[in-house]
């Protein structure tokens, strides 16, 4: 796995064997970071990453500037690895905070204080069409954040109503949302009525 721009451009990353999720490609990680670049200042940004696998895209936000990341997943050995990553690319201080736990709890548990959500659970995964739901209700959530779910083509999102796009990239499928600020809700809700 290799870190595209930034601090840590081409940096790689070696995968232990015991991983069996699959990273985000790396001309699916150019086209989303393309995408978030234009919507975020990577230095102002409260990252999380759900379902963090190896952490491959949260080692791209801290290459491009970063400073506030939270992994959760679910694996301690994913955990762990990511941990070490982070301590080897910043002795001094990480930008990250790993959270060992179960990402369905996370959610419901936690004010998803967060102006970048990104959630790639595996494809398979039972209740994984709920998730984009769970978190645009969840009461902290900031107005104009952002979700970015990553799936296959055989999971559909788009009945959400904060949905705002879709992206395909290979077998690799982005769904896009975005917490409305209170003014364009209420104006939504306006235009229903």
């Amino acid at each position: 796995m290799r870190i595209i721009t930034g601090l840590y451009r081409s940096r790689v990353i070696n995968l232990p064997s015991y991983f069996s999720d699959r990273p985000t490609t790396d001309m699916a990680k150019e086209s989303l970071f393309n995408i978030i670049s234009n919507n975020f200042d990577y230095e102002e940004v409260r990252f999380l990453d759900l379902f963090s696998g190896s952490g491959g895209i949260s080692y791209e936000m801290a290459s491009r500037g970063c400073k506030d990341i939270t992994c959760v997943d679910l694996n301690r050995k994913y955990c762990d690895f990511i941990n070490k990553n982070f301590r080897d690319m910043y002795p001094k201080k990480s930008p990250a905070r790993i959270v060992n736990t179960d990402a369905f709890k996370f959610i419901e548990n936690n004010p998803l204080n967060y102006d970048l959500i990104f959630a790639d659970p595996p494809y398979d995964m039972e209740g994984v069409e709920n998730i984009p739901e769970m978190i645009m209700n969840n009461p902290g959530l900031k107005p104009g954040a952002m979700l970015i779910m990553e799936h296959s083509a055989k999971t559909h999102f788009t009945d959400l109503v904060h949905i705002r796009d879709q992206r395909h990239y290979g077998k690799v499928n982005f769904s896009f949302y975005t917490k409305e600020e209170p003014a364009d809700e209420e104006q939504a809700s306006e235009n229903q009525e």
